[in-house]
């Protein structure tokens, strides 16, 4: 007599690492939360990131800050369109979490994946080109030529939205790494299985260890560690709850940070992302050099 083998099985309940310096190390603090479905079914668990943890992120997105920016514009738009490639290749897992995790329709999450993969895509074909829409050269009296010059601002902490698990997600990382900045990603607290399945993306492309770390846990609890790191050159505070952006923005200022503040309202992710985001954390650099020999 043959039995059913799918029905002895016991489900293999997965407890995720954080994802820093290139690596999936556990929380320092050893703790974790439950992920669930916005209907309560159990996904699995996540680690609950700590101060130490946010500390070793930022230590590993300096390291990583000269390589990445030290790299050609071409090279960079490469890496992205590399990830967007392994993306399309895991489409039907992130269908799957995207359904679970946002608990929205299997046909409106296939909508967001791709228009997430289509996003990677976009920021791929910029990075060469923004040099061109963000710099110039400048009239000036005397025989010199006058550059701007879009340069990484550096370390950029990133607080992820906490309803557009995924598509959101790719829409404040992508430009901040495009440009050449290195970031620290603070993941949707009750929606992190998306963002989790990205940090393993990044982990098998060509994406160096160290430019995207990503955190999960409590937002209120990592992000005012991060806002006030002296070595963060800016923050996108996309994904903090009105009670906590004030006190954010404060912290930030005491660092002089450049900071992304948080909409108003839910953005609509789906739309043209244009230019902005991709020039919010770029400064302007001016370069005199003379005319001739």
């Amino acid at each position: 007599m043959r039995t059913d083998r799918r029905a002895e099985r016991v489900d293999v309940r997965k407890t995720y690492k954080l994802y820093v310096g290139g690596a999936f190390p556990r929380s320092e603090s050893g703790r974790s939360y439950p992920i669930s479905t916005p209907r309560g079914r159990f996904l699995a668990n996540a680690a609950r990131g700590s101060r130490k943890d946010a500390r070793d992120a930022v230590v590993a997105a300096r390291k990583a800050l000269a390589g990445w920016s030290g790299a050609t514009a071409y090279n960079r738009g490469q890496v992205l369109y590399r990830v967007a490639e392994m993306l399309e290749g895991r489409r039907d897992q992130f269908v799957a979490e995207v359904v679970d995790s946002e608990g929205t329709t299997a046909r409106r999450a296939e909508s967001t994946v791709d228009a997430a993969i289509d996003r990677w895509v976009w920021y791929a074909g910029w990075t060469d080109k923004i040099a061109q829409v963000a710099g110039g050269t400048n009239p000036v009296a005397g025989p010199y030529f006058d550059f701007s010059i879009p340069e990484p601002t550096g370390v950029v902490a990133i607080l992820a939205p906490q309803e557009s698990s995924l598509l959101g997600l790719v829409s404040v990382v992508a430009p901040v790494i495009a440009g050449g900045n290195t970031s620290v990603v603070v993941a949707s607290e009750d929606r992190p299985l998306p963002a989790i399945s990205l940090a393993e993306v990044l982990a098998t492309s060509d994406l160096p260890g160290g430019v995207v770390n990503l955190l999960t846990g409590a937002t209120a609890e990592i992000a005012p560690w991060l806002a006030s790191h002296m070595d963060i050159g800016g923050i996108d505070l996309c994904g903090a709850s009105a009670g906590q952006r004030v006190e954010l923005e404060r912290l930030a200022a005491g660092t002089v940070k450049r900071v992304a503040r948080a909409p108003e309202s839910t953005p609509d992710w789906s739309a043209d992302p244009g230019t902005g985001r991709l020039r919010r954390f770029l400064e302007t650099k001016t370069v005199w050099h003379p005319i001739g020999i």
